[in-house]
């Protein structure tokens, strides 16, 4: 997308820009959900960067569409609460992607242009699995956490006993080098392929849904709380010495719940032994440092971490052309999955010169390897009813096995792709799995058609509740079912939604449990979700249990009702991603929560104040306006309000902030500081950190190999600080500014 020059920017975005805007955040977000919550992907990975893109050059165009939710500023990913939060000390990020060579030389350009000539450059396979952070403290290990929402994840320190190739200790290194006092280094936890039909095979036995994919299997696993199963089982076994001989049948029934946990504890553990992890980056370090990515490696090589054999560092762009042809023709000879290479500055110093932006380092790019393409039948073509009410075709294929999974369903979108893409129910179609990950049908095979096929009609009605569908604004491509208060499927999908990770996390209210909650007629909407009684549940076969005929409640109830009681306790911010307002993801939402600490407080606010708040903006606040002048909505708040839920933030004590309303900038590699560490330094006493030098720039924070923002601060006047006058200012305040 190009600017119109004929547009006066001052006047802001465009309604046809905002519509556009609306409608690719809604399809990111909607992707992203399917993807990291329900594991069930629906759209190619090459179809959703395309989106991705066009979300970012729109930004570039119109940047008062840029919120802190927008997914160009966000890394996506979430924390479930079952585990402990683990905070990073060092922030994991995601990657900018290349899909051909001439993407891959416009990110050298890019980088040559600012370093004035190409560096070192490293290439390693882009491993498909699971992002893991290891801390290791005096050489022993301290924490294995999940990637998260890039800051803060999930601990899973229990299960590495069961992981043979992650070193508990550090070992030392044969040239001397000593075991840093602090070491966090970042990895990819993996699914070998050699072993993933086996496990696929043992769930389909026991009545399980099959994994997806290796990454799937991966994440699945580690996942695990091994730790609470052996406790479960150590209990069972220690009532089951205590049962009196003469009592066989409990003795017998006791037994079988030992070898029945028994077994399952086997197999989790088994899942976790194939488990193989292999680093790829370094967070923080203390007590000794590599200048190179590449030094590094051989350094934790040498500590005894697991480093990949198949890392090689060029001189110029022509061995990384060569490096990446040459496992694109031999990607299926690699044990674990890959779906591309990472390349990346080798230098530590040059990658700090050219440092990151929100979501992803710039000194580093992914290059994404085309698809796999098959050959299937197209069954069937229906209808998938979302939260919001978007009605999206999808195709229902012969079960096809793409790049080592089966796959039987695509999306398709609306009803103008659909017809793009020249598809009739019957034909035999071009499947790929873009990415290696999700999906996607890209058009018929024209010379098998027999003539039997027929064109697909997209419903006039809703198939779930019947209402009729209509386009939300003349023009859309995408029909809705208006019918958000009863219509089935946006109700099982909004209560979803409810128990998920980025809102109230409510382990035992999955997908499941929601579509029984509904389906039993237990609620009719999700405001009665927090008055859920134990009679209630009673009355619905998934949520009972029948021992000697008599019926009880069930694991799946009995955690249900716990993590409700739990929920109610949840944060404000949590209740306000809970309610599905558009837009509202976890940065608005604590925005919104903070600024006005009640829900009575952001429902009554004006359209004006609530776009004042800084991260929320024009389009979130006329969604969250909107939302609560719909009537059932305010019910769903009123009857969770007298059930217990918080609906009043609970204030954080607040420090001196000596900065406020200062604006600075950091750049180049500090002395003593992360880019992190001196970005929540400034914050916490008040200072708005961005990452671009202007006029407004109060100060600038430079360390080694500043690079181009150095001097544009000296072009403009603006006072610079190095690391020492950083730490000057924080203990002394805003009057040295001169002085620096």
């Amino acid at each position: 997308m190009t600017k119109d020059p004929q547009q006066d920017q001052s006047a802001g975005p465009t309604a046809e820009q905002r519509r556009r805007w609306l409608e690719l955040v809604e399809v990111v977000e909607d992707a992203r959900t399917r993807y990291y919550l329900k594991d069930a992907p629906t759209i190619g990975d090459d179809e959703y960067d395309a989106i991705f893109r066009e979300l970012v050059e729109l930004e570039a165009t119109a940047p008062e569409l840029v919120t802190a939710d927008s997914p160009t500023q966000t890394v996506g990913g979430a924390r479930a609460e079952m585990f402990e939060p683990v905070e990073h000390l060092v922030r994991m990020m995601s990657l900018d992607n290349a899909f051909g060579v001439e993407e891959l030389r416009a990110w050298a350009a890019r980088v040559e242009k600012e370093l004035g000539s190409i560096p070192e450059l490293l290439c390693e396979l882009k491993v498909d699995g699971l992002a893991v952070d290891l801390v290791f403290d005096k050489g022993q290990l301290r924490s294995l956490a999940t990637r998260g929402d890039g800051r803060v994840g999930e601990d899973v320190t229990a299960n590495v006993r069961h992981m043979p190739n992650i070193p508990l200790r550090l070992h030392a290194a044969a040239d001397g080098a000593p075991i840093p006092e602090l070491l966090e280094v970042r990895g990819e936890v993996y699914f070998p392929v050699a072993q993933f039909g086996a496990i696929n095979d043992q769930r389909l036995e026991l009545g399980l849904s099959p994994f997806a994919n290796p990454r799937n299997a991966a994440a699945g696993n580690l996942r695990q709380r091994v730790d609470k199963r052996e406790r479960e089982l150590a209990e069972v076994r220690a009532n089951l010495e205590q049962i009196p001989p003469t009592n066989v049948k409990a003795l017998t029934r006791a037994q079988e719940r030992v070898d029945r946990l028994a077994a399952d504890l086997a197999r989790a553990t088994d899942a976790l032994g194939a488990l193989r992890l292999v680093v790829h980056g370094v967070g923080a370090l203390e007590g000794t440092q590599s200048h190179t990515q590449s030094q590094a490696y051989q350094q934790l090589a040498e500590w005894g971490l697991p480093v990949s054999d198949r890392v090689a560092v060029y001189g110029d762009l022509d061995g990384v052309e060569e490096y990446v042809a040459r496992y694109g023709e031999n990607r299926h000879d690699v044990e674990h999955e890959i779906d591309g290479v990472v390349v990346k500055v080798d230098d530590f110093a040059l990658q700090g010169r050219l440092g990151s932006t929100s979501r992803a380092p710039r000194w580093a790019i992914a290059y994404k390897y085309p698809p796999e393409v098959v050959r299937t039948r197209l069954l069937d073509i229906q209808v998938n009813v979302g939260r919001t009410g978007r009605v999206t075709p999808f195709a229902v294929m012969e079960p096809v096995q793409v790049s080592g999974t089966t796959v039987s369903m695509a999306t398709l979108h609306n009803a103008s792709e659909v017809k793009r893409k020249g598809v009739l129910i019957g034909d035999m179609v071009f499947l790929r799995k873009a990415g290696e990950i999700i999906p996607e049908v890209l058009g018929p095979v024209v010379e098998d058609r027999t003539g039997a096929e027929i064109a697909f009609v997209m419903p006039t009605n809703c198939p779930d509740c019947g209402t009729q569908l209509r386009p939300e604004k003349e023009g859309d491509a995408d029909i809705r079912c208006p019918n958000g208060r009863s219509c089935p499927a946006q109700l099982r999908e909004r209560l979803f939604h409810v128990g998920s990770r980025g809102a109230l996390d409510i382990e035992g209210l999955g997908w499941k449990a929601a579509s029984a909650l509904l389906s039993d007629s237990l609620l009719t909407d999700e405001s009665g979700l927090f008055a859920l009684t134990p009679d209630q549940l009673l009355t619905s076969e998934f949520f009972t249990r029948h021992t000697d005929g008599v019926a009880d409640l069930n694991e799946n109830a009995r955690k249900l009702l716990s993590q409700l009681e739990i929920a109610k306790t949840k944060p404000l911010w949590r209740v306000l991603v809970a309610l599905s307002i558009r837009h509202v993801g976890p940065t608005a939402a604590q925005a919104l929560a903070e600024h006005f600490a009640s829900i009575e407080a952001i429902a009554e606010a004006s359209e004006q104040e609530l776009a004042s708040v800084e991260g929320v903006g024009a389009i979130i606040a006329t969604a969250v306006r909107e939302w609560f002048e719909v009537d059932w909505h305010r019910e769903v708040v009123d009857q969770w309000t007298r059930a217990g839920v918080q609906m009043v933030e609970q204030r954080r004590e607040r420090g001196p902030q000596p900065l406020a309303g200062l604006t600075a900038v950091i750049t180049g590699t500090l002395d003593g500081f992360t880019r992190d560490e001196a970005k929540a330094a400034l914050v916490e006493q008040g200072a708005k950190v961005t990452g671009s030098v202007s006029k407004k720039t109060s100060f600038l924070v430079a360390g080694d190999s500043p690079g181009s923002k150095f001097d544009k601060a000296e072009s403009l006047g603006v006072p610079v600080l190095d690391a020492a006058g950083l730490r000057r200012l924080l203990d002394e305040g805003p009057g040295i500014l001169p002085v620096a």
